[in-house]
């Protein structure tokens, strides 16, 4: 038996609302299927369950408010295996995620806190449900503390439903017809969420940035050609080259590719590009690209338009809120020369780019008039220095330069 609860689907996430179950009692779910729709300051969220398993009961009511960590519902695992919860933070990654050693990162003698064996999922699960591990009592060996660990710390945490109470009761006034979210809520709402994840950000994050402008001559004229062998609907749009660039500078400088916490830089192996996406209706959102570097121009260009067709609709999934490693924003169809992002955390880099416009351009001499896209990074220097963000940026330069090998 396993208890799924309210996921965390980014940092500054205390709550969510239950919308709708997807599903019912005695169901079979496999990896992937979407369990329920949960509504965050940031829209409404599919949730999905990672692991195969049956519904044996449904805890939560629609129109519930919880807090992050709240069992909503309770499953059978089909394998039989014995687990106590199902979070959407360890869907993907049953296990620790393999770290990538960086030698160029020099380590600080660690206070005593960090002396503790701990995983670096537990780490992060600790982070996002608020618990204490100096306070957890690890099952591993030696002590080692485990995602297991800190999700049975983060229950304890959690008040107890009594047995009479398996729906959580909203207030009379928060199920009334006139409490029903607005407009003008929804965007109150989104604004606390931006203002509190970029507070924390400035507070918290020494950000340093860098700026190099990029001659786009040869990647426009190669994408002119590829897309005149196309339908319209099947060209590809410069940004997607831009993605495709820089998912393959982070395999060059992978430094940049993950996230920091309890002051150690966490390397992910996987790079998923958040894209920063405005809604309609006011707001920003950011979902994850999963596997920016492993997909076509084709997949990237099918994936963005699916991304933000489900954004704006209000359809994204729980992983693809709170998956990103880096995050990409473009803001050039606007007119925008350079951008200086604020990182959103716990990642440790942005990268913006700005309008290509054709611009005065000098090489070997002679001055020319030639497209030119000016590309910012904006980096959490607890993680990585000046150096580390000048290799990413020339590694997009240079990928920008070969495209027909993205």
């Amino acid at each position: 038996m396993a208890e799924f609860r309210m996921p965390s689907l980014g940092a500054d996430m205390r709550t969510g609302t239950l919308v709708a179950w997807k599903v019912k009692p005695g169901d079979h779910l496999k990896h992937g299927d979407i369990i329920a729709d949960v509504e965050t300051d940031k829209g409404i969220m599919e949730i999905e369950v990672f692991e195969n398993c049956i519904v044996e009961e449904l805890l939560l009511a629609p129109d519930t408010k919880v807090p992050v960590g709240t069992p909503m519902a309770k499953l059978k695992l089909e394998d039989g295996a014995e687990k106590e919860t199902i979070a959407v933070t360890d869907r993907e990654q049953p296990s620790p995620p393999p770290a990538i050693e960086v030698p160029t990162i020099p380590v600080p003698e660690l206070p005593q806190e960090e002396r503790l064996r701990v995983s670096p999922l537990a780490r992060k699960l600790a982070t996002e449900l608020g618990v204490d591990l100096t306070q957890v009592k690890g099952t591993g060996a030696d002590g080692a503390i485990h995602q297991m660990d800190v999700e049975e710390a983060a229950k304890k945490l959690q008040p107890k439903p009594k047995p009479a109470e398996k729906v959580v009761a909203l207030p009379p006034e928060a199920k009334s017809p006139e409490a029903k979210p607005t407009t003008t809520d929804f965007q109150a709402g989104m604004r606390r969420a931006i203002a509190a994840a970029m507070s924390r950000s400035n507070r918290e994050i020494p950000h340093y940035y860098l700026e190099t402008r990029i001659d786009m001559s040869h990647a426009l004229q190669w994408l002119e050609t590829e897309n005149q062998k196309r339908s319209i609907k099947e060209r590809i749009l410069p940004v997607v080259l831009l993605i495709k660039a820089v998912a393959k500078a982070l395999t060059d400088v992978p430094e940049l590719n993950g996230y920091w916490i309890d002051d150690q830089l966490q390397v992910q192996e996987a790079i998923h590009i958040g894209f920063a996406i405005s809604l309609r209706q006011g707001g920003l959102v950011t979902p994850a690209i999963h596997h920016a570097d492993l997909k076509s121009l084709d997949e990237l260009m099918a994936a963005l338009r699916d991304l933000i067709e489900r954004t704006r609709g209000g359809h994204l999934r729980s992983s693809e809120l709170s998956d990103a490693t880096i995050t990409l924003t473009s803001l050039g169809d606007i007119g925008v020369e350079k951008v200086y992002g604020v990182i959103y955390p716990p990642q440790v880099a942005l990268v913006g780019f700005g309008k290509i416009a054709e611009q005065p351009w000098a090489e070997r001499g002679m001055l020319d008039v030639r497209p030119v896209l000016t590309a910012t990074l904006a980096g959490d220097h607890r993680a990585t220095d000046g150096m580390i963000g000048a290799r990413f940026l020339q590694a997009i330069n240079t990928h920008l330069q070969a495209v027909e090998k993205l």
